[in-house]
């Protein structure tokens, strides 16, 4: 079978435009999702983000821990619970396991005011009892 170069060249295209096509859904996957929520750091090394969705675990001291950076919160920003240790809002850009509700990566974070959390009816303000030095 003889295929002429207007044919190969037509198949060529095709098969770049089903891939370029596809491409958008392909880094979609890849860019991850954005949650916001509650984020907590109770004690060094653990790290949850709690969002509509339930509990993420982004880091457990001596175990898991995601690739990426934490967002940085202002002192109006975060709650401390146990000494500099605490909970802030915030949203997340991540990679993470639906099934196993933990983050592999975060590429980016962003604290959030305080209010943003607490005026979402769908999030609960964790539950802390003040150090005694406050």
């Amino acid at each position: 079978m003889r295929v002429s170069s207007t044919g190969l060249l037509r198949v060529m295209l095709a098969i770049a435009l089903c891939g370029w096509m596809l491409t958008p859904a392909l880094a979609t996957d890849q860019a991850g999702v954005r949650r916001c929520g509650w984020f907590e750091n109770p004690t060094p090394g653990n790290a949850t983000l709690t969002d509509r969705d339930g509990e993420w675990e982004i880091a457990s001291q001596g175990g898991h821990q995601a690739d990426g950076d934490w967002p940085r919160f202002s002192d109006a920003q975060w709650v401390e619970t146990n000494g500099h240790h605490g909970y802030g809002c915030a949203c997340m850009t991540v990679i993470d396991d639906a099934q196993a509700h933990t983050v592999s990566s975060i590429s980016k974070a962003t604290a959030r005011p305080l209010a943003v959390c607490r005026s979402d009816r769908h999030l609960h303000e964790p539950v802390h009892e003040l150090d005694d030095e406050n």
